[in-house]
């Protein structure tokens, strides 16, 4: 008999290595996928790990990875990553919120403005608003760039962001023209989110690739141009506006119909706050139009105290013939700001709502507008499935679940759900 030789103990473990043998490209989504000071660690896997980190195109500081509560500690960790690091760095986040601005930032920002960076994320959690260096400027790869807490001054030889998609500004300041500017000369803008700003009151928005614009905040006027593809519109006016300061003479101009003027493919559509109140200043027209073909989903905040905001309402319902979920949230009204529902819906609600399967209705107190609007959307709507209704207080509940059981549903279908408060 033959000895057999020994089998070398080390040949299965290397064998159980499976990822230092991974290609390139599949090690470096997997760290990117990790904390940064989880993926440092792995330098100290062997020698063939030691700088794999510093490849890492993605490189995200928050509060995950690392706390900024000692802010030597932090800004020498950044240094050392943005100093060792090999190769491009696609994506750059700093949102830690024990992080005070400093102007570290601007040292940093320079040096991803040589790096080709594609999108960049800056949230300011402590302090005033951080300026924002001319460096960032010049970073004509950026596609996504996200701004919070943060002061925008371009310097005058600044064109626009030839390939920026994503643009979400959160907490800003910014002149007119500037907003404006960066509007326009973003070609490519996709996705605009604006968010608690100052320094503009005028939402001019000229953007023939912009899809998607959700935006919250103190403004005057709203205008839109060239958005045909515009399909999510999110909007949402912190100002009160009393009716005494809205109502205009008689055949004044319709902010309801400049509003969908260049909207012609909007799918998706969230009127929060008060802006209804804006939509419902001018001439009230019964119906658009043109209507919103593609309209499936429609959210709306109302004071059921107001009949122009009813109108106007009521005119939306009647221009979305391809409606299929609506979301009515009742705002509670200052009654020194409230006018008096004197009229009857039926003379305004003309035709069904033939597509409309889905109704959710929050807040309601039981009053007579709440009541007949319910009333008439369960006539008018033969698809409906499914209507739930949520009070605003425990008080009026039972009286209303009364007034639902009598009323009759064009649907044979439709289910009411009642949800306590």
């Amino acid at each position: 008999m033959q000895r057999q030789p020994l089998k070398s103990p080390c040949k299965p473990q290397m064998e159980l290595d499976r990822i230092s043998n991974l290609p390139c490209h599949v090690v470096e989504q997997i760290l990117s996928c990790l904390p940064i000071r989880d993926a440092v660690r792995t330098s100290v896997l062997s020698s063939k790990w030691r700088y794999k980190w510093a490849m890492v195109a993605h490189l995200v500081f928050d509060n995950h990875c690392l706390s900024a509560q000692n802010r030597t500690t932090f800004v020498n960790i950044v240094d050392h990553v943005l100093l060792l690091h090999i190769g491009p760095i696609h994506k750059f986040k700093l949102s830690n919120r024990d992080f005070l601005a400093t102007g570290d930032i601007d040292r940093w920002i320079l040096h991803l403005s040589r790096s080709s960076i594609k999108e960049f994320i800056l949230e300011i959690w402590k302090g005033n608003r951080y300026k924002m260096p001319s460096s960032l400027f010049s970073c004509q790869d950026m596609s996504h760039l996200e701004l919070f807490n943060c002061l925008l001054r371009p310097p005058p030889t600044f064109k626009g962001f030839s390939r920026l998609k994503s643009l979400d500004l959160q907490h800003v300041t910014l002149a007119q023209d500037v907003f404006d500017n960066m509007v326009v000369r973003c070609p490519l803008l996709e996705k605009l989110t604006v968010m608690n700003f100052d320094g503009f009151t005028l939402l001019n928005i000229d953007a023939p690739n912009l899809q998607f614009f959700d935006v919250g905040g103190v403004f005057e006027d709203v205008n839109f141009k060239n958005t045909l593809n515009l399909a999510v519109v999110s909007i949402g006016l912190y100002e009160h506006v009393c009716n005494y300061q809205r109502r205009g003479p008689p055949g004044s101009s319709s902010h309801l119909l400049k509003f969908f003027a260049h909207l012609p493919r909007i799918q998706r559509l969230e009127i929060q706050s008060y802006f209804l109140k804006y939509l419902a200043i001018g001439t009230l027209p019964g119906k658009l139009p043109k209507p919103c073909l593609v309209l499936n989903y429609l959210s709306i905040r109302i004071s059921f105290t107001d009949s122009d905001e009813i109108l106007t309402a009521v005119c939306l319902l009647r221009s979305s013939p391809a409606l299929q979920e609506l979301e009515i949230l009742v705002r509670p009204e200052d009654t020194t700001c409230a006018g008096t529902v004197n009229f009857q819906l039926d003379d305004n609600w003309n035709g069904p709502i033939a597509r409309l399967r889905r109704v959710k209705i929050n807040g309601i107190s039981g009053t007579k507008p709440e009541l007949e609007f319910i009333r008439l959307l369960l006539l008018g709507s033969p698809a409906l499935e499914k209507m739930t209704v949520k009070p605003a207080s425990v008080t009026c509940g039972w009286e209303i679940v009364k007034k639902l059981l009598q009323y009759r549903r064009a649907s044979v279908h439709a289910e009411i759900i009642y949800l306590d408060p």
